[in-house]
């Protein structure tokens, strides 16, 4: 798949997600089969761009892959102003968010509250792709609410405005992350533009992977959630849809490799006491499966150095291998 100049590895993508997809994240998900990782989203507001928060989420010093950015705002003209500082950061291409359905970001007429106004997301869409050099790529749900899909309007809206690839979250915003994702609204916008189309929701399997391009006709998947404490899933999307095959799952001495790489760059990255903070929900996704009453989760909770989580963790692995 291709977005602009920039020839994706595969058509595997990681989805945006505040407060998960830092460049610790993004780094092993590539490492591990995605062809593209994109950023947590970037508030355009200007006032907190210099905010430790925000520095830490702007920082692409040796990021490998192509660096693509999501901004979020509901002011065409901040958005602009968002995604030229965000070009001069060093993102090659640029993700606006309008998906995005927490009360917090939709309360501001961000994320997907946009749906509700196609004039406006017309508005942003022209005033960022006219703002910068690099492509320009949005992130969309399927409608407002199950009575105002209107998906394939947006699209043509973008389409129109210069956005070079569209990912289409199979809820509406009423939805939030509840029931199950449809795709038919997914299937129709891709049938109505000829830019790329990227699917997303509730993608947690090779299977469910390919059922999914199949049936939309999707020229690339984005997975989220499914990818929280399994970031191998893209390499085993990536093997099965190359030769239809299944991987075996990763034996737990690499679950382990793969866990502590994760976490020392969380701790180098965040540095204390934060790098541990964050740490604690990435190790939950982890041993979920293996630590299934929550036991040592709880203990290691309430560790508050990195040199602790290391040396329980070594631990634990040690006792359960």
């Amino acid at each position: 798949m291709q977005i602009g100049p920039y020839q994706l590895e595969n058509n595997l993508m990681v989805a945006p997600m505040a407060g998960i997809t830092d460049r610790p994240f993004r780094q092993l998900c590539r490492r591990l089969g995605a062809g593209l990782a994109v950023s947590e989203m970037l508030s355009s507001n200007p006032k907190v761009w210099r905010t430790a928060k925000s520095m830490g989420r702007m920082d692409h010093s040796g990021e490998s892959g192509i660096r693509s950015v999501q901004i979020a705002g509901a002011d065409p003209e901040l958005m602009a102003q968002a995604a030229q500082f965000n070009v001069s950061n060093g993102a090659q291409i640029i993700d606006i968010n309008m998906g995005c359905p927490a009360k917090k970001v939709n309360k501001k007429l961000a994320g997907s509250a946009l749906l509700q106004y196609p004039e406006l997301v017309e508005a942003i869409v022209k005033a960022v792709v006219n703002a910068v050099d690099v492509p320009v790529t949005l992130k969309i749900r399927t409608g407002w609410d199950v009575d105002n899909r209107n998906g394939v309007e947006i699209a043509a809206i973008a389409e129109h405005n210069g956005i070079q690839s569209l990912a289409v979250h199979g809820r509406t915003r009423a939805c939030m992350y509840k029931g199950n994702a449809e795709y038919d609204t997914i299937r129709a916008v891709k049938r109505s533009v000829s830019i790329p189309v990227v699917a997303n929701g509730d993608i947690t399997s090779p299977h469910k992977a390919q059922q999914v391009l199949e049936y939309t006709g999707a020229d690339a998947i984005m997975v989220g959630r499914a990818a929280q404490g399994r970031p191998w899933i893209f390499r085993e999307i990536d093997h099965y849809l190359k030769t239809g095959t299944l991987l075996a799952p990763p034996e737990l001495g690499e679950v382990r490799s793969i866990l502590m790489e994760h976490l020392t760059n969380l701790h180098q990255f965040y540095g204390e006491p934060m790098g541990a903070r964050i740490a604690r929900k990435h190790v939950g996704w982890y041993l979920h499966a293996h630590d299934e009453n929550g036991q040592f989760r709880r203990v290691f909770n309430a560790l508050e150095t990195p040199q602790q989580q290391v040396e329980a963790l070594n631990e634990y692995f040690e006792t359960y291998c």
